[in-house]
């Protein structure tokens, strides 16, 4: 019997805590799930700490959940763009903390969380100020830096379509850090545009299997 449970945005987010670590697919807009995140809002968690690859981008998504004031930090590798207003404003004051991580790093932190690694050595910001503070080693000559796997307590992603077994399959660069978040976390929600009967799906195109996937929410695209 499939432990993924087909739910309303507000049923889906009901769960996250208030200083819970929330992770947030997308690049930019591509694969950000925008209901999931207004629907967070709503719930009113406050404290988080947000891991994704943006700060945010215009009023919108990730951004109007910073712009709510319920958001203590963010992880995230390009924290400023054209239409990060929302996040300069709120640094520049003071009001949000900010951890750099460059964005393969990024990824294999979730990834090393999801595949139960203990930390690995990257190569990665060595010689610059993201190095301060962290365990280096020389490998074959090479200096490495020491990273630790990033956690969340839940992510939420978005898909192109998921099967009622929670099976995910991504569009394109919609992709991007929904398979390596979905592994990352405890609990995971994914939007899709349809959700499909078990079979439906080509086995081959799977990306996301349904053991990561708790909470499906269909969004109509």
């Amino acid at each position: 019997m499939s432990r993924t449970r087909v739910s309303t945005a507000a049923d889906a987010v009901a769960q996250i805590q208030d200083g819970d670590t929330v992770l947030v697919g997308g690049f930019g807009m591509a694969g950000m799930p925008v209901v999931l995140i207004d629907a967070l809002i709503d719930h009113g968690a406050t404290d988080l700490t947000i891991v994704s690859n943006n700060a945010g981008n215009g009023d919108t998504g990730l951004a109007a959940l910073l712009a709510a004031g319920r958001v203590r930090k963010v992880i995230c590798s390009f924290p400023r763009q054209s239409d990060s207003w929302v996040f300069d404003g709120l640094y520049r004051a003071g009001k949000i903390e900010l951890e750099v991580v460059p964005q393969g790093n990024l990824a294999e932190r979730m990834r090393a969380a999801g595949a139960g690694i203990g930390a690995f050595y990257s190569p990665t910001a060595v010689g610059t100020l993201l190095a301060e503070g962290k365990e280096t080693r020389t490998i074959d000559g090479r200096d490495y830096l020491l990273e630790f796997p990033i956690r969340g307590d839940v992510a939420l992603i978005g898909a192109h379509v998921g099967d009622r077994a929670g099976n995910l399959v991504y569009r394109r660069t919609a992709r991007n850090f929904g398979p390596v978040m979905a592994a990352a976390a405890t609990t995971t929600v994914a939007q899709v545009t349809r959700v499909a009967e078990v079979g439906e799906l080509d086995p081959e195109a799977i990306v996301t299997p349904g053991i990561y996937v708790d909470h499906l929410v269909e969004v109509a695209s």
